[in-house]
């Protein structure tokens, strides 16, 4: 039963991974930025799978990747790690993680639409239910009654939320275009492609910005330096690499809809690490988007 489900067993470890580090980054996030958080978590994520290279292939860099592969997962580097959890980040910062994560949930409709349109796949009836009741679920969550005259309003800031939705376009493109650049080329020397990607893209955002000063400063704070350690090594070192590693053996739509389970896993996250108030309506919510996502890959 393992091996013929490895793909999927290898997915769902990928969500509890993704649990770990949204929760660690928002908290290092919320104590020196977002920007910081991102390039720091690179440059640990970096240093251990580049061991881990070393120890299991016998080379601490990706130097047998061909130069298509390297072309396809820079480009997916600098689309998902940089573009996609540029804003994602800072999601994480104005609505936290666990809204961020259901905002989130809207990748693999996002990645339907995107075969769709640029590779001609059919999108079914049923696939069009799933992506409205992903969005009815979401709705749920992120809107609320409002005064008498505004009958709707959001829960939420809209500048966190449109982050995290612009997060989430990063992600599906980047996960398409990994596919499609890795083959079946090592998936945690891939990842180590695109991190690399990452740590070049981060790098030129902070010159431009000039925000060196409050990168070298994060240094300073332990607390942030743990969450930013142990998000590291949780998502773009194991978590990403095990999400390749799923795409290799499952379905791409299978596997996204499994790890899509991380907005309901992190709600007890929340409640536990930042003692956020979680509704009901908004754990029906993440449920709800759970089950649309999964409609779309029936």
């Amino acid at each position: 039963m393992f091996s013929s489900h490895f793909g999927e067993i290898v997915a769902l470890a990928t969500a509890f991974c993704w649990t770990i580090s949204a929760g660690a980054f928002e908290a290092a996030g919320k104590r020196v930025g977002s920007l910081s958080v991102n390039l720091l978590r690179l440059l640990l994520a970096f240093l251990f799978i580049s061991v881990f290279n070393l120890f299991t292939r016998g080379m601490i860099l990706p130097f047998d990747a061909t130069n298509s592969t390297w072309l396809w997962l820079t480009f997916s580097g600098f689309v998902g790690f940089v573009m996609g959890d540029l804003f994602l980040f800072q999601a994480y910062v104005e609505v936290g993680s666990r809204v961020s994560m259901l905002i989130m949930s809207t990748v693999p409709p996002l990645t339907a639409i995107t075969g769709f349109l640029l590779m001609g796949e059919r999108i079914t009836w049923v696939d069009f239910i799933g992506m409205l009741i992903t969005l009815g679920g979401i709705a749920l969550v992120i809107l609320t009654k409002g005064s008498d005259h505004q009958k709707v309003k959001f829960s939420h800031p809209v500048k966190g939320l449109t982050f995290a939705f612009l997060g989430a376009c990063g992600q599906a493109f980047g996960l398409v275009l990994s596919k499609f650049g890795m083959g079946v080329y090592d998936p945690f020397a891939a990842t180590q492609i695109r991190i690399i990607a990452g740590i070049v893209g981060f790098s030129i955002v902070l010159t431009g910005l000039k925000s060196w000063g409050k990168f070298f400063s994060a240094f300073k704070n332990r607390q942030a330096l743990k969450f930013i350690t142990i998000g590291s090594l949780f998502g773009p070192f194991i978590g990403v690499s095990l999400s390749l590693l799923a795409v290799q053996h499952a379905p791409t739509g299978v596997v996204s809809t499994i790890t899509s389970l991380t907005p309901v896993l992190i709600i007890p996250v929340s409640v536990y690490m930042f003692k956020e108030k979680v509704l009901p309506r908004e754990i029906v919510g993440a449920v709800i988007s759970l089950i649309g996502v999964s409609l779309l890959f029936l």
